[in-house]
């Protein structure tokens, strides 16, 4: 019986996928064996021995501590395009708010309320709300993922020019834009050439402040700003100088600091991006089908501190997570060698500093042999799967 302890509040159609002849779901079970979370901060948590994996129902990580799972054996999933319809929805409503002023009007014609003759006094004060139209506007897109590559094809479906900028751009990815999508090499173009600028991209150490003064004193006068990403991704106070000084038009932010708030011209939401019952399905049932097919069967699909791998086996899987250094492997397949077994199949993946070794192995896996593989230096956990 696998223990799956839920740290947020996740939507049951992702819970209900576990089969509870095997798995026990709840919110404090006693050393859990995974964990499946949304927002909530576990830097600070400390974990038990036996846990081998989290699922973050999101994209973003930056709530779990990836790199100190990899060191204790815990791989770390998230749910990569779940919620990505989601996110395109808000961010070409984002585009509107960042045009038409209609979040202002709308505040302004409330105010009227219980006001005399309010229909003429509207339509007097209108023209103080007037904002351009996005049909013919460059769009530039600071990532071309699961989202921004939505958000570029409907862009282009509204009539607007697109060009777009991803360094890691995959084959995927790329086939199913538009092909009026125009890809640059240099993200400089995007800052340049854009009417509309809007990022989508994870937030790292490196990638803190990718919009900031330089970037934003390269692009054009009244330029008009989205950020449904992370809030970390541009920086508040340049933002919040370049829209005194008009060179930002408008800035929209699913990020709220105590910078940007209260900021006119500034619209700060309150981190609504994934926040639909569809991605929150979506994103619960990725999130569980991933811990099941990990926990099952030893296959990893979307970690984010481990590699990808996956195999089928016809004996036992002998599942390895260890450093990425040279003669390692080789250390492996003698331990399983030496006790008279033979390694069927064999899929070996890395990522950095990390990696993951799974081998079909035919005959029996006794903890003479574990214990062999874990005794070589850099092995980091061993796991068997009948």
């Amino acid at each position: 019986m696998y223990n799956i302890q839920t740290l947020n509040k996740i939507s049951a159609i992702g819970t209900d996928i576990f089969d509870k002849s095997k798995y026990a779901v709840s919110d404090s079970p006693e050393n859990p064996d995974a964990i499946m979370v949304r927002s909530a901060k576990m830097h600070d948590m400390q974990f038990n021995e036996n846990l081998l994996a989290i699922a973050r129902a999101g994209a973003g990580v930056n709530n779990i501590p990836v790199e100190r799972c990899a060191e204790e054996g815990i791989c770390v999933f998230n749910t990569p395009g779940a919620n990505s319809n989601a996110v395109k929805e808000l961010a070409i409503c984002a585009l509107l708010l960042a045009s038409r002023k209609i979040t202002e009007a709308a505040a302004w014609a409330a105010s009227l309320k219980g006001t005399p003759d309010a229909p003429k006094t509207v339509e007097g004060g209108k023209a103080k709300f007037a904002g351009p139209e996005i049909l013919g506007k460059t769009l530039g897109i600071i990532g071309l993922g699961a989202i921004g590559g939505k958000i570029a094809n409907t862009a282009i479906a509204l009539g607007m020019k697109v060009i777009g900028y991803d360094p890691y751009l995959s084959v995927k990815a790329a086939v199913q834009l538009d092909s009026s999508v125009k890809v640059v090499t240099d993200i400089n173009d995007i800052y340049r050439n854009s009417d509309y600028i809007t990022i989508h991209m994870p937030y790292t150490p490196q990638t803190k402040n990718t919009i900031d003064f330089e970037q934003i004193a390269m692009m054009k006068d009244g330029v008009r700003l989205i950020n449904l990403a992370r809030g970390e991704l541009i920086n508040s106070e340049a933002v919040v100088k370049a829209v005194a000084d008009g060179k930002v038009a408008k800035y929209v932010t699913d990020f709220a600091d105590d910078i940007v708030l209260g900021v006119e011209n500034i619209i700060v939401l309150p981190h609504l991006g994934a926040s639909t019952p569809e991605s929150e399905d979506n994103c619960a049932v990725m999130a569980a089908q991933e811990l099941i097919d990990y926990l099952e069967n030893g296959n990893i699909r979307n970690s984010v501190n481990l590699p990808n791998a996956s195999m089928d086996a016809t004996g036992t899987k002998v599942c390895v997570i260890h450093k990425n250094v040279p003669s390692l492997i080789s250390a492996i397949t003698k331990a399983v060698g030496d006790e008279g077994l033979n390694i069927e199949n064999m899929v070996n993946a890395s990522r950095k500093d990390f990696a993951y070794t799974i081998m079909d192995v035919i005959g029996d896996v006794t903890d003479a042999v574990v214990n062999d593989i874990k005794a070589i230096d850099g092995i980091i956990r061993v796991r068997v799967i009948k």
